[in-house]
């Protein structure tokens, strides 16, 4: 009997026979030779093949990428990093999948949007191209919907943070089993809504499915009181808000909110929260940066209170290893040689030698010595 390739049976044999070209090849590997050929046949290194761009809004691009040998499928809500070369630097970002698993063409899509002040995803919206390799990790995250246990679930997203909560959409649909869903979705104007096209659909097609689309601009001077999230706007748009589970992604502001009103109701574990940037506590005024060397790359730059350590170290063209850029992966960790740094979410000051330090949530808290 013959193994079909993509079966265990081929796979392993497969296996044997690029352990033995792999003498052959050393001191690289066959897969080194392979990636000369097609990218996405190799084994050492997964990456995804830019075959589709779509402008959502006027700042917001979906991606479909074609992934190489070695994907596994996602789960609807789950993301996965992107490595993005830009100007001769490797950079690496988190981005949820905006697509369902049920997609026919092997093929996912990622939805980023340009954010004030930030390079790759401008980089991303504006300069990436059909015919791009981009190196991926696998898909990672436990924000997604329950198998066993049926919900209703209640969607909160703003901006961005709409793209887990479309592919839970999707997938739904797709399985044919859309339960009773409420959907709160704030942007700034209409044309902004990332997906605003086809939610509209979806609600027109779907009485099941519920959706809100909050303008935040349209209440100018009163956006604050009347346009963001409150318990009295839930009420009124969701009135049976009790009784679902909660899915909550968008920017801190909002996910604060939102903890501190599900809290005071006492329903804190009906809130499932996604993160895309972390949540920084306020730093003292009379905060002081100081002078940052980094002992193996032997160079020294000025940096302020406020700006991450891995921030500083891209600045001065460094190229220190990091992953979600917000405390969670702990990719971009490292030592204290001396000096102090401060971690922001907390404000609490690391002073202690050999202490480690995640460089993309710590900042200079005076003078400071890193091993990288």
């Amino acid at each position: 009997m013959q193994a079909e390739p993509g079966t265990s049976g081929g796979r392993s044999l497969l296996s044997r026979i690029t352990a033995i070209t792999d003498l052959f090849a050393y001191p690289l590997r066959t897969s080194h030779y392979v990636e000369l050929v097609n990218p996405l046949w190799t084994t050492h290194k997964l990456q995804a093949r830019v075959v589709e761009v779509w402008d959502e809004t006027k700042d917001a691009r979906t991606l479909t990428l074609k992934p190489g040998l070695n994907w596994r499928g996602h789960r609807a809500g789950q993301h996965l990093r992107v490595g993005i070369p830009v100007g001769g630097m490797h950079y690496t970002r988190t981005y949820t999948i905006s697509s369902p698993p049920e997609r026919e063409d092997d093929c996912f899509t990622i939805t980023v949007k340009a954010i004030a002040g930030g390079r790759i995803s401008h980089h991303i919206v504006r300069n990436i191209k059909v015919g791009d390799y981009l190196p991926i990790g696998l898909p990672q995250g436990e924000f997604y919907l329950p198998d066993a246990q049926p919900v209703l679930p209640l969607f909160i997203t703003a901006g961005s943070g709409i793209t887990p909560a479309m592919s839970m959409l999707r997938s739904l649909i797709a399985q044919e089993r859309l339960p009773d869903t409420a959907h709160i979705h704030y942007a700034p104007h209409e044309f902004d809504v990332i997906f605003g096209q086809e939610l509209r659909e979806m609600a027109r097609k779907f009485p099941r499915y519920h959706l809100n689309l909050v303008f935040t601009h349209e209440y100018g001077e009163q956006k604050q009181t009347k346009g963001y999230f409150s318990a009295e706007q839930l009420d009124r748009l969701c009135p049976d808000w009790r009784e679902r589970e909660v899915y909550a992604c968008g920017p801190p502001g909002l996910l604060a909110a939102l903890e501190r009103h599900f809290e005071q109701a006492g329903r804190s574990r009906h809130l499932h929260i996604e993160r895309f940037l972390a949540s920084f506590a306020e730093v003292p005024a009379d905060a002081v940066g100081g002078t940052v060397r980094f002992r193996r790359s032997q160079r020294s730059v000025q940096a302020d209170s406020k700006t991450s350590l891995l921030r500083v170290a891209e600045d001065a063209g460094m190229n220190p290893p990091h992953g979600c850029r917000m405390g969670i992966c702990h990719t971009c960790n490292t030592t204290l040689l001396s000096g102090c740094v401060r971690d922001l979410r907390t404000g609490k000051v690391l002073n202690e030698a050999g202490s480690m330090v995640q460089t993309c949530i710590c900042a200079a808290a005076g003078d400071c010595e890193l091993d990288l």
